[in-house]
């Protein structure tokens, strides 16, 4: 597509961990949107904020977010506020609102902040705004109790400005077209996409190229579990026990376990972010006070207060890619009073997730089973989403439907992909979530 061409249609993956965006050119084709600038990573555009204090910024709160959040946030760590996977909360009642330098900042709020960032990064390739958007959203939102009709209800105040036309589709159903893309004869489709926040799946027909509706949806399912459970799960096991997981304080005459919650706020990137406030830290440090054991929970207080989320989590990251290629890697970090250094085996991470992945299975059973289609009638499978990388998940596909059957590639871009496609279609409607 020449850049001075309009668009026709836009395809936007808001995902848990990376943004991406397409674009369609009229004639069947795509672009990625290429971000521009010292701190930008090709296409992949990090769902993530910065914020820091500066007298001139609007309410005195600057922002930036992508990479450049994360450069912002290296720069200057301790003055600063990182947040990132906040599209886990898209669907929670319970969050209302995320205070930052005593500034509310609500799920909406974050996101356009994030999209007018996304836009100035583009350069040039977003000031004019196509007619139709696609937007991807997950089968099942993440969380326990997820409210649909309120993460629609926030997806449109953080879309308002971004498009005049906007349809909603299920991710995995943009991976479908992107993969129906590269066949050249009718197949019935599983797309499993595995992302940030959740796992989902979708069962699509696909015609022969040419037809009048190359792709009929027969069913759909999801899952709150995917890669930041699976994060999780190594920070349950390497960090937590080091932060006072388990341990015990004094309540006049009893011994109490120390709260689980706090726990469960560290071990997710979403809620760790939130953690450095008075409240929070007030409430940790009578806990330390009153700790049989005091110096674990110091330990957690000084990785909250001298925000070392980001550090953490990168290393967890750096395991699981690592883990990924190899049989065993060695997990480091270290950061204000905390040094671990442990040597992990792959079999023993796939031991941790091992319930995680059953949980999934059972997902995508239900898929099959709303379709009425049995797994020998698949006749192809596509794997989409980092996680997809996963040895285990690519194991799982492996013994339920062969390896010949699997295929991947686009990990991250088409979902992106497929959904600027559907943008094209006469009624992208007909698609919508």
């Amino acid at each position: 597509m020449d850049s001075n061409q309009t668009a026709s249609a836009l395809g936007l993956d808001f995902g848990t961990t990376n943004t991406v965006v397409a674009l369609a050119d009229g004639s069947g084709d795509t672009q990625l949107v290429e971000f521009a600038g010292e701190a930008a990573t090709g296409a992949v555009f990090r769902s993530a904020l910065c914020f820091w204090e500066e007298e001139r910024a609007w309410q005195g709160v600057a922002h930036e977010a992508g990479p450049w959040a994360i450069a912002e946030y290296l720069r200057s760590p301790l003055d600063s506020r990182f947040v990132q996977s906040f599209k886990s909360v898209a669907a929670s009642p319970s969050f209302e609102r995320a205070m930052i330098f005593n500034k509310p900042y609500r799920f909406e709020d974050m996101g356009r902040l994030l999209l007018q960032r996304l836009v100035a990064h583009a350069g040039g390739r977003l000031d004019t705004r196509p007619p139709r958007v696609i937007v991807g959203r997950p089968v099942e939102y993440a969380g326990a109790r997820p409210d649909a009709a309120l993460a629609r209800q926030r997806y449109d105040l953080m879309l308002e400005a971004f498009g005049a036309e906007i349809h909603y589709v299920h991710e995995p159903l943009g991976a479908a077209h992107s993969y129906a893309s590269r066949l050249t004869e009718p197949a019935t489709i599983l797309v499993a996409d595995f992302g940030g926040g959740t796992t989902d799946f979708s069962i699509v027909r696909v015609a022969a190229p040419g037809s009048a509706r190359r792709c009929v949806p027969l069913a759909s399912s999801g899952i709150s579990i995917a890669g930041d459970r699976f994060d999780y799960r190594i920070v349950d096991r390497l960090v937590l026990p080091l932060l006072g997981k388990g341990g015990t304080y004094r309540s006049f005459d009893k011994l109490l376990e120390i709260p689980g919650g706090y726990f469960a706020d560290f071990a997710d990137w979403s809620r760790l972010a939130l953690m450095r406030n008075h409240r929070t830290l007030g409430e940790l440090r009578r806990l330390q006070r009153d700790a049989v054991d005091p110096e674990p929970i110091g330990r957690m207080i000084a990785l909250i207060e001298h925000e070392q989320g980001f550090p953490l989590y990168d290393a967890v990251g750096r395991l699981k890619r690592a883990l990924s290629g190899a049989d065993h890697a060695e997990f480091t970090f270290a950061g204000d009073g905390v040094d671990i250094r442990a040597d992990v085996r792959r079999a023993d991470f796939e031991r941790w997730i091992a319930d995680d992945l059953r949980r999934i299975e059972t997902a995508m059973d239900a898929a099959l089973a709303r379709a009425g289609v049995a797994s020998d009638a698949i006749d192809r499978i596509f794997l989409t989403g980092g996680s997809s990388l996963i040895p285990a998940i690519r194991a799982l596909f492996d013994r339920r439907f062969g390896a010949d059957r699997i295929a991947t590639g686009g990990e991250l871009t088409s979902i992106a992909h497929g959904l600027a496609l559907i943008g094209e279609e006469s009624d992208p409607a007909e698609w919508a979530a």
